[in-house]
């Protein structure tokens, strides 16, 4: 069975139409933001100081494309710092607003000031005691009479060609949520590390947080052998632990040198007498070492530079404690 399509196509489709549009459309939107910057004073500092001061958390608020962006707004100050979440406006008015307490700072985004949603939970903030904050392009507004502080994000026109849908003035609100976050992160002095700290799971948090004690071999698990032991004890604990290779370590546990399987072969290839050699003959000694306590990433760096695919561990001693391949690095998700 054949479904008619729901679309009416009123022109043939023009490529260099589409393309002409879709630069007209970004060149408003740029436009649109070098506007917003003019716009911004006493209301953009009111702004940022009332969120410093926040002893609670920024709650952002939105109807429709409004609230889109405002979803984002919060995830971008969460993230950055700025404890926040959204609540729409209109659960907010059936019980979501108990989610707020005094010491809040709600940020009210409507490009017209006059939702409707919005309008109807004024007085319930006001009687909450929070600070309100509204992002509109209205100055005049109902919103932006209650507020304690106003963020202008009024434009020119829209870039929809009916000058109808939410297009630049969306873009600015965006732009808006991000300056107010760069700011914010700015004076709370917030740091890279911190970031990482917030994205635990994404490749920076794991590239700052995860350490080498993290994703190490230890105990056991660690092939190594003392000076005098022979090649065929060599050989038994390096199959045996199943890295492909084997410390070689002193009395006290430090680290003299490494033998791998690449050695091995180079020695079979050499025709050497197996027999008689002891781990002191074959080790290459000064073997690539990091502690314990240096990120992950660093035994990467130290992989990369010397082109070799495994390290040793060691302690603030200078003591061996463990075992780091780049396969490790690579389940981790380091490298």
């Amino acid at each position: 069975m054949h479904h008619r399509s729901r679309v009416t196509l009123h022109r043939a489709f023009d490529p260099a139409r589409a393309l002409l549009l879709a630069a007209r459309t970004i060149e408003i939107e740029i436009e649109a933001l070098r506007g917003l910057m003019a716009r911004q004073g006493e209301g953009f500092t009111l702004a940022l100081r009332a969120m410093l001061e926040c002893r609670g958390r920024v709650v952002v608020m939105g109807m429709g494309k409004s609230g889109h962006v405002g979803r984002k707004i919060a995830a971008t100050l969460a993230s950055t710092g700025t404890p926040a979440f959204f609540v729409h406006p209109a659960e907010a008015s059936h019980g979501d607003l108990g989610m707020l307490t005094a010491g809040d700072v709600v940020l009210a985004i409507s490009h017209s000031g006059e939702s409707d949603e919005l309008a109807a939970i004024l007085p319930a903030l006001r009687r909450l005691g929070v600070t309100l904050v509204a992002m509109t392009g209205q100055a005049q507004s109902t919103l932006a009479r209650h507020a304690h502080g106003v963020l202008s994000c009024a434009v020119e026109q829209e870039a929809c060609p009916l000058n109808l849908a939410p297009t630049a003035s969306t873009a600015a609100q965006m732009a808006l949520g991000d300056a107010l976050a760069v700011a914010l992160l700015d004076a709370r002095g917030f740091r890279v590390e911190d970031f990482a700290r917030s994205h635990p799971g994404g490749s920076l948090g794991r590239r700052l947080l995860m350490h080498v004690r993290d994703l190490m071999r230890s105990g056991d698990a660690v092939p190594s052998v003392v000076p005098t032991a022979s090649l065929d004890a060599l050989l038994r604990e390096m199959t045996g632990k199943g890295l492909g290779f084997t410390a070689v370590v002193d009395g006290q546990g430090r680290p003299l040198g490494i033998f791998t399987d690449g050695d091995l072969r180079r020695l079979i290839e050499r025709g050497a007498e197996l027999r008689s050699l002891r781990a002191a003959d074959v080790m290459h000694p000064q073997p690539r070492t990091v502690r314990e306590d240096e990120l992950a990433v660093a035994a990467a760096e130290v992989m990369e530079l010397h082109r070799v695919t495994s390290v040793l561990v060691i302690d603030a001693a200078g003591r061996l404690v463990g075992a780091l391949n780049s396969n490790d690095l690579m389940r981790a998700k380091v490298i």
